[in-house]
C-alpha cells in the first residue's frame, strides 16, 4: 500500500483517487478550498481516503499527484514534496489558464514548468492524455490484447518506474516519451493526446510528432 497525496480534486484528481483507492492505496486529497468541502467525495472513496489541505496532502504523500490548472502550479507546496516523485497530470489550456508565452512558443513544456517550480522533486508526466472518466473504465489486465497505453516523461528513471507501476496496477501499459524536454509529444493536440492507443501505436505517433507552435496560439 502506498499513500498518494493528490493536490487538486477536479475531474482528473477525483478519478485518480477513485482508481487508486479501488486498487488498495491510501489517498490524501486536497482542493483549493477547505477539506470539509470534499466530504461527499471522501464518503464515496471510503476508509482509504481523507481530505486535507494541499500542504498536508503533500506532507503525507509517498507519491504525489498534481492535478491543478496550469495557472495554479505556483501554489503547489515545494518543501513538503522535496525528494518525492510527483505525477503531473496537467495540460495547458490557454482559454482557461491565460497565455503562457514560453508554452505558446514551444520553448517549454507543462511538466518542465512544474519541475522548475519543484526543483528538489522528481516530476513525471502522468494521466494527461486520457479523459477523466476513462481512468476507471478503460483499463485491462496485463497481457490483454490491445491493452491501452498511457504516456509519461521524466528526467528521473525512478519516477518513470513509479508511474509505470501505477499505470500497470490501474490497467494500462506505459510509453515514455523520454525526458521532460520531450514531454510536449504528449501535450494537448499532439499525437499522444486523447486517443486510445496501444503501446505500438503510441510509440509510432510520438516518434512522428512535430514540435510546431499550436495553431490556436498564433
Amino acid at each position: 500500500m502506498t499513500t498518494f497525496g493528490i493536490i487538486g480534486a477536479g475531474h482528473i484528481g477525483s478519478q485518480v483517487a477513485r482508481a487508486l483507492t479501488r486498487a488498495g492505496h491510501e489517498v490524501v486529497i486536497a482542493n483549493s478550498r477547505e477539506p470539509e468541502t470534499l466530504a461527499d467525495l471522501i464518503e464515496e472513496l471510503g476508509p482509504l481516503a481523507r481530505a486535507a489541505t494541499a500542504t498536508d496532502a503533500a506532507e503525507a504523500a509517498e507519491v504525489a499527484v498534481v492535478a491543478v490548472p496550469m495557472r495554479a502550479i505556483g501554489d503547489v507546496p515545494v518543501e513538503q514534496l522535496a525528494g518525492k516523485v510527483v505525477l503531473d497530470t496537467n495540460n495547458y489550456y490557454w482559454e482557461r489558464d491565460g497565455h503562457i508565452p514560453a508554452l505558446d512558443a514551444g520553448e517549454a513544456t507543462t511538466s518542465g514548468l512544474l519541475q522548475a517550480h519543484l526543483p528538489t522533486s522528481m516530476v513525471a508526466k502522468a494521466f494527461n492524455n486520457i479523459y477523466a472518466h476513462e481512468i476507471t473504465t478503460t483499463g485491462a489486465p496485463a497481457g490483454t490484447s490491445g491493452r491501452r497505453a498511457l504516456g509519461t516523461a521524466s528526467d528521473f528513471p525512478e519516477a518513470i518506474a513509479v508511474i509505470t507501476e501505477v499505470y500497470d496496477a490501474l490497467g494500462f501499459d506505459t510509453v515514455s516519451a523520454g525526458e521532460l524536454d520531450e514531454s510536449w509529444r504528449l501535450e494537448r493536440d499532439r499525437p499522444g493526446y486523447g486517443a486510445v492507443q496501444t503501446v505500438d501505436e503510441m510509440r509510432a505517433n510520438l516518434a512522428a510528432a512535430n514540435r510546431i507552435r499550436p495553431e490556436d496560439a498564433t
